[in-house]
């Protein structure tokens, strides 16, 4: 009796189990062909095969396979089959990674020539701004030296203006005894005061005006040998330039700054001294060994 139960319990286990994987591969297969019809109805509905501008490189991925995943009777998945469904997705990663790449070096390269761009128009700003400074620099001076040639001309303007502008710093009264050219010492004094004043000067002239109570041509010959003496003199024993000299004799008329009213009664030389200031400027004073040395003149 037990031999006949367990000869007839192994081919019960048996169609059982072939029944069971049977089912099991029916409901494993009903899903999985619901699941692959769901998303192509999905893609139909959201993308248009025709359109190359819905696909990175212009064509959908296609199906290498149309039987399930397990195959028609194996339940387990086969390399050969998963290394065909994979190798279109691994080309399109691959051509992915490639736009990718090539996107970016078109940015860095967009970049790189935008930096370049900047960095001329920067230096051609620099350059501009070099020149801009260096013209400021030359309209200064160039304005510097117009004032200076301005204020060179108003000096020499003003220089030519007093060339002739002189003005009488002192004067000195030479008189002479019954109309006789001969110099008394007190008129060869008041002549050597006359004279030590103009050590050292420039720019000066000496008026030089002879007078006699004489009338007419004697008169003017009497002052005229007067005039002669004191110039005379003061080139001999002073050294005075001739033509610093101006002499004129007048005879009994008077002279510019003589009174009128007041007629000629003595033989005399009336001596001014003239100077221009801008002459008199540029004259060096004379050289004082006392002064230098720091000893007291006597």
């Amino acid at each position: 009796m037990m031999k006949t139960g367990t000869t007839f319990g192994l081919p019960v286990l048996v169609l059982g189990s072939a029944l069971g994987v049977s089912a099991f591969a029916q409901s494993s297969t009903a899903p999985t062909q619901t699941t692959n019809d769901q998303p192509a109805a999905t893609s139909s509905s959201t993308m248009n095969p025709n359109d190359n501008t819905t696909y990175a490189t212009g064509k959908p991925l296609q199906d290498q396979s149309k039987e399930g995943f397990w195959g028609h009777m194996n339940p387990f998945a086969r390399k050969k089959w998963v290394k065909k469904q994979t190798d279109p997705i691994n080309d399109r990663l691959t051509e992915l990674d490639g736009i990718n790449a090539k996107n970016a070096n078109d940015i860095k390269d967009v970049d790189g020539r935008a930096q370049s761009g900047i960095q001329k128009a920067q230096n051609s700003a620099d350059a501009a701004n070099q020149v801009a400074t260096a013209a400021g620099t030359q309209a200064q001076n160039a304005n510097g030296i117009a004032q200076g040639a301005s204020g060179h001309v108003d000096s020499l303007n003003t220089t030519v203006k007093g060339l002739d502008q002189y003005h009488q710093t002192t004067e000195a009264e030479v008189a002479f005894r019954g109309g006789s050219p001969i110099l008394s010492a007190a008129a060869k004094k008041d002549l050597d005061d006359l004279a030590a004043s103009l050590t050292g000067k420039q720019g000066y002239i000496l008026e030089v005006e002879g007078h006699s109570p004489l009338g007419g041509s004697a008169g003017i010959q009497s002052s005229e040998r007067l005039t002669e003496a004191v110039k005379r003199y003061l080139v001999t024993e002073h050294e005075i330039p001739v033509y610093r000299m101006h002499a004129v004799a007048l005879g009994n008329a008077h002279g510019q700054t003589d009174d009128d009213s007041k007629p000629v009664r003595t033989s005399s030389v009336h001596v001014r001294l003239m100077e221009n200031s801008l002459a008199a400027q540029g004259a060096s004073p004379p050289h004082d060994d006392a002064s230098s040395t720091g000893a007291e003149r006597p």
